[in-house]
């Protein structure tokens, strides 16, 4: 029976695609290109959700092998918050879920800077009885031990959670820990695919 829901952020409860935002920023195709090979396809962003770089090493590291300039690069981390806005029609079914009993809990990558600005500025957070933060950690997914953590910090079941992700990955490990999963795809609204998991799940 799942009692437990831990929800990644981005792309689940949080959109998150550069590629688009630079696109409506009218940015010529080559530099969108480049911008989301050299900077979001990086080793250094792995590392920052890691919490094993910080911003200005990233950014110093990037600029040492990009046609991109230092100040372009830093420019991008400085809109990285502006990339994002909340899936509504996803965020609506935290209070519906915890009205239903469940805990809610997330688990996701992000840079901690990035994630105590998100984390103040959304009013949803308030729903989540806790969660883990790679950057906090040092540990990332689809690193199997970030599930662990979470299931041990928390003392949860592993057989009574559910994990939700938009990565196929991800969910696996979740899996091999023993957790339910459900992939999303990034699907904007995931009500009747989550509602048809816990019917199962009961």
């Amino acid at each position: 029976m799942i009692k437990d829901i831990i929800f990644d952020l981005g792309n689940v409860l949080i959109s998150f695609v550069p590629s688009e935002y630079l696109k409506k920023k009218n940015y010529p195709e080559n530099i969108r290109n480049t911008i989301m090979s050299d900077i979001f396809g990086s080793p250094e962003w792995k590392l920052l959700d890691n919490g094993d770089m910080t911003i200005p090493e990233a950014i110093n590291q990037i600029s040492l092998k990009s046609s991109l300039k230092r100040e372009e690069i830093a420019l991008v981390f400085n809109f990285r918050t502006d990339i994002m806005f909340p899936l509504d029609n996803n965020v609506r079914l935290l209070p519906e879920l915890k009205k239903q009993g469940f805990k809610l809990y997330y688990l996701s990558n992000f840079p901690l800077d990035i994630f105590e600005e998100i984390k103040n500025g959304y009013y949803f957070f308030k729903y989540f009885d806790g969660g883990i933060i790679s950057s906090e950690v040092k540990l990332s997914k689809p690193d199997v031990r970030i599930f662990r953590f979470l299931l041990n910090k928390y003392s949860l079941k592993s057989d009574e959670c559910l994990y939700i992700d938009d990565i196929e990955t991800n969910v696996r490990s979740a899996e091999s820990a023993g957790m339910k999963g459900l992939i999303t795809y990034g699907a904007p609204d995931i009500s009747v695919s989550l509602s048809k998991v816990l019917a199962a799940g009961k």
